[in-house]
Order: structure tokens, then sequence, then C-alpha cells
């Protein structure tokens, strides 16, 4: 479940709350008692870094590299034709 941050708008107090998505926003603010309670936008509670986690999670052996295998053999096809076309006839 995610946690969602709320600020009230008349007295200033904040809270988190770990609520479902589906769940009904706050509204009540519990320092004031008073409707003003508003949710604010805050940073996300994960982040993903590191190179290539994306193309290495889950492989194994020569699956690893499947996209620099891709990219490599499109290479040395291109440098076979020179640029050029093969297959049209003029």
């Amino acid at each position: 479940m995610p946690i969602y941050e709320y600020q009230c708008q008349s007295c200033g107090h904040k809270l988190e709350a770990l609520q479902k998505m589906s769940a009904a926003v706050l509204t009540d603010c519990p320092a004031c008692s008073k409707s003003e309670l508003k949710k604010i936008i805050s940073a996300a509670g994960f982040r993903l870094k590191g190179s290539g986690w994306y193309e290495t999670d889950f492989k194994s052996g020569s699956k690893k590299n499947l996209a620099s295998n891709e990219t490599h053999k499109s290479k040395s096809a291109a440098k076979k034709t020179n640029g050029k076309d093969s297959s049209c006839k003029k």
C-alpha cells in the first residue's frame, strides 16, 4: 500500500497515511478537526539506478547482452553492404 502525504490548509499540519489506492481521500485534520486536508505531492519511495538493470534481470549466459548483440549484428551487416541496398535492382 502506498503512503500518501497530506497537509491541512487551515493550520499547516502535515501527516502521512498508509492507504489503499482505492481508499477515499482524507479530509479531516487530526490537529484542528477542520475539513481542510489536501494531498501533497512527494518524492517516490524508491529509485531505479544502476546501469542495465532492465537488460540483465532474469537473463543468464549469452542472453544477458541481447541488445548489444543485435546492435553489433546490424553494424556488421551495414559494413558488408557499404551503405547500398544489394536487393534493389535498377
